[in-house]
């Protein structure tokens, strides 16, 4: 383990002497949204810039764009799944690596091509695909764009990609874990000035720990479409959204077997500089064996930044009620099912996923400069149901209902400092303290967990 901390040590002031060295970018979650073509007319370009835009055409029209992602990351867990893990007093690392090729031809075709390694060292169990995925062919697409105008288009995408809709509370890119998720699909997309339109069809990937092993999988398909509307009068932005998922082999903590869900629901969220709210609700139906699905979740997320007062305070309240089974074997499933999820949900620690909860989650966070700034949250956690039991954010039950008639899961408080370097490299350290509750002591060792980290990350 030394070694393999040395080794990080090691090549971290190459990467600080590197993003000095360059011009800044602006990178975004899907890497594939990133546009370089404005750099077609820069005849002052630097070799990073060349990088970025490569021609291959005399009309610079086919060009070759390059990108990629290095991030490591370090934790320390005490009392590790509230002490129902084996003891680990070193911690363990995670690394992830990201690199990319975007092809482009003239307006009217690219195609995108991304490889992903994952590793994990140090961990005392051997690691999951979600922690360490040698080496795969992480994304792999090709678009087609049929309307040359520059407030429409309407593009066709076929192959792996990544997916993420709304605040990615049931579609993202899972960036806090190792390995990101991906889907092979085919997707529409028609998107003007104030909308977008998303209607798709495919097949999640589920990771494996060996090199380019993630194959074609049929056991688990996602369909939809997502519609997102900006500048809508009173509302500001709305999004209206139907997802439907088929997978041969789930489990609830009422039963195994096939499920076929379909989600309905609806966003209103906007951004301005001082207040910020983000409401959302939907009704989840459909068939899991012969039993009936009848499940739905309500949140909602509202801040106020004080932005002429020093250190910019801001203040926020996030609340959520997401439904769990009411009562076993009554031909009814109510448990909620957040599909595809962001990794860390509830935080890094990623403890409890969002199944039969109620949660209440004050935060504040202070801007000590454009780049350093701290947030602190404190999370109540309540189960819905007490015929229920709590999940992990892949949907997997943690714990039965069954053993337990408390509702009280637990108190978590985090606290987090990030420091933006530059555009480059992000630095970030967290700290987590879950206090738990009776329901945990109940079925369980309960004890309380501890959770400190490091994050190193490092995009070009």
């Amino acid at each position: 383990m030394k070694a393999f901390f040395n080794y990080r040590i090691i090549l971290l002031p190459a990467f600080v002497m590197l993003c000095v060295a360059v011009s800044a970018q602006n990178f975004k979650p899907l890497r594939y949204d990133e546009d370089y073509s404005y750099l077609r007319n820069d005849t002052s370009r630097n070799w990073y810039d060349n990088m970025k835009f490569q021609p291959l055409s005399k009309n610079k029209e086919t060009y070759l764009s390059y990108g990629g992602e290095v991030r490591y990351q370090y934790f320390w867990f005490q009392n590790e799944n509230w002490g129902a893990a084996p003891k680990d007093k070193d911690g363990f690392f995670l690394t992830r690596y990201l690199g990319s090729v975007d092809f482009h031809a003239g307006s009217h075709f690219r195609t995108f091509v991304q490889l992903q390694s994952s590793l994990a060292n140090g961990q005392i169990t051997s690691p999951n695909p979600v922690d360490q995925n040698l080496l795969d062919l992480h994304q792999a697409f090709f678009d087609v764009s049929f309307i040359e105008n520059k407030n429409k288009d309407l593009i066709f995408r076929f192959g792996r990609q990544e997916m993420a809709y709304g605040s990615q509370r049931l579609v993202s890119v899972r960036e806090a874990p190792n390995n990101r998720q991906a889907f092979d699909a085919a997707k529409f997309i028609y998107k003007g000035k104030d909308f977008r339109i998303d209607a798709f069809y495919g097949d999640y990937v589920p990771a494996k720990s060996g090199i380019f092993d993630d194959g074609v999988n049929k056991n688990t398909s996602i369909w939809g479409s997502y519609a997102a509307f900006n500048d809508v009068p009173f509302f500001k932005d709305v999004d209206f959204y139907y997802l439907g998922i088929h997978r041969k082999n789930t489990a609830f903590d009422d039963g195994k077997g096939k499920e076929t869900r379909h989600s309905i629901g609806s966003r209103i969220w906007n951004t301005a500089p001082d207040w910020s709210y983000d409401f959302e609700g939907l009704y989840q139906f459909g068939k899991f064996n012969s039993d009936n699905i009848s499940a739905w979740t309500l949140s909602s997320n509202t801040s106020y930044t004080f932005f002429h007062t020093p250190l910019k305070p801001e203040f926020g309240l996030k609340t959520e009620l997401i439904s769990g089974d009411r009562h076993y074997g009554d031909g009814k499933l109510n448990t909620f099912d957040p599909l595809f999820p962001k990794g860390a949900y509830f935080g890094l620690a990623s403890l409890i996923g969002p199944s039969n909860l109620e949660d209440v989650h004050p935060y504040f966070s202070l801007a000590f400069t454009k780049r350093l700034s701290f947030t602190a949250d404190y999370d109540f956690f309540w189960r819905m149901s007490t015929n229920d039991g709590i999940y992990a954010v892949n949907t997997s039950l943690i714990y039965s209902g069954k053993n337990s008639n408390s509702k009280k899961i637990g108190n978590q408080l985090q606290a987090m400092l990030e420091y933006s370097v530059n555009k480059f490299l992000y630095l970030r350290g967290d700290f987590t303290w879950f206090q738990a509750g009776q329901y945990l002591k109940d079925v369980g060792p309960g004890k309380d967990i501890l959770m400190s980290s490091g994050t190193v990350q490092f995009k070009f």
